[in-house]
């Protein structure tokens, strides 16, 4: 089963929240979800970006592809500099 992590969209007409999902990529963008691992609210400014670090590194770590998007936000908050230090660092040993 092919996984991604990509946003939900909540929230009311013209004020949208967000949470970042992680889905099979077959289903639709608000259909089923395997699991939420953070949410983005890019109302505020700054806008807020909270992500539960050890299930969105599982779940990276099981292979799921993040979309752009979702990349750009984990970058952000230093979670995609995490993973790859991780996989370096079991790639060594």
């Amino acid at each position: 089963m092919a996984v991604k992590i990509r946003l939900k969209r909540m929230g009311a007409k013209k004020n949208p929240k967000y949470r970042i999902v992680v889905a099979d990529i077959r289903s639709p963008r608000d259909g089923r979800i395997i699991e939420t691992v953070g949410t983005y609210d890019p109302i505020p400014t700054p806008p807020v970006i909270k992500i539960d670090e050890p299930r969105a590194l599982y779940w990276l770590g099981q292979g799921a592809k993040p979309t752009d998007k979702v990349a750009s936000l984990l970058r952000r908050v230093g979670l995609l500099k995490k993973f790859r230090e991780a996989a370096a660092a079991s790639a060594v040993e």
